[in-house]
């Protein structure tokens, strides 16, 4: 062979590696839903907004709940039996109003029961999807989010304060803003009632649509398991080990080649740490 054809060898085997192990990693992922479904007799459904990176150019992408992801979900629940579980395992920033609200009223409208798992996080309109479930299944340092409404890059309820704060002396744009933030906020608060689970009290549905909707907290304020559960959502620790081992399927993007966090990725336990500081 000459020098060109190894050169375009090379070339071609280059190209292709990064489609082969994401198809290898797709195939994965499909065999520990399989072993999921099969260990809890459900539907396994994944929503999973991890940072990837493009396979050539390497540019991180940040990935968040669309139109496609609702079209996508309710597609799986058209195949499921009514009466069959779901077990959606959710990781997400939150993302468009539409697209979470199709797919919180396509769960909360189930007969069968359905369940979300938190590994890490569900914040904003992944939160608003937890809610319709009838189980919310976290890791015990995993959080949700508040849902509520920001218009561009502002809060709606940060709008409202600032237009009364200037009452007359408000300009048109602000008073403008202004409109659109109480209705976003009251339109939230009315989706997060509607959706509402059976499984959280009725007398607390209320105020939680109130303190989820109405700015109480930053936007990326952390709700904890324990605030989770003190807010009344259905709330367990018992997350499934392949739950773990599904997300560890979907790999972080490092820059400059680099990893921010290194360990060596095995279980570790306090015999096993004083036998290997014998043998040093």
């Amino acid at each position: 062979m000459h020098m060109l054809d190894l050169f375009w060898l090379f070339f071609i085997i280059a190209s292709l590696q990064p489609v082969l192990r994401r198809k290898m990693l797709e195939a994965s992922r499909l065999r520990m839903i399989q072993r999921l479904e099969h260990k809890r007799k459900s539907r396994v459904i994944a929503l999973i907004h991890r940072q990837e990176t493009m396979s050539l150019l390497g540019f991180p992408v940040m990935r968040y709940i669309d139109i496609n992801d609702s079209e996508e979900i309710l597609r799986a629940i058209k195949l499921t039996d009514p009466n069959m579980p779901i077990d959606l395992i959710l990781h997400t920033p939150g993302g468009l109003v539409l697209a979470t609200k199709q797919i919180a009223r396509a769960l909360r409208n189930r007969p069968g029961k359905v369940t979300v798992f938190v590994p890490h996080y569900a914040m904003s309109g992944g939160t608003m999807i937890a809610l319709a479930a009838d189980e919310i299944v976290m890791d015990e340092n995993a959080v949700l989010g508040p849902l509520d409404p920001q218009l561009g890059q502002y809060p709606a309820a940060s709008i409202l304060r600032v237009a009364e704060k200037k009452g007359e002396k408000a300009d048109d744009q602000t008073l403008i803003y202004a409109d659109l933030a109480e209705k976003a906020i009251q339109q939230v608060k009315e989706t997060i009632m509607e959706l509402a689970s059976e499984s959280i009290p009725k007398e607390k549905v209320p105020e939680l649509a109130d303190l989820l909707s109405k700015g109480k907290w930053t936007h990326d304020y952390p709700i904890t398991v324990d605030e989770a559960k003190e807010l009344g959502l259905p709330v367990s620790t018992d997350m499934p080990e392949e739950v773990y081992m599904f997300m560890n399927l979907f790999e972080m993007p490092t820059q400059h080649g680099r990893p921010s966090v290194q360990y060596i990725p095995s279980p570790y336990h306090p015999a096993s740490q004083g036998n290997a500081a014998k043998t040093k």
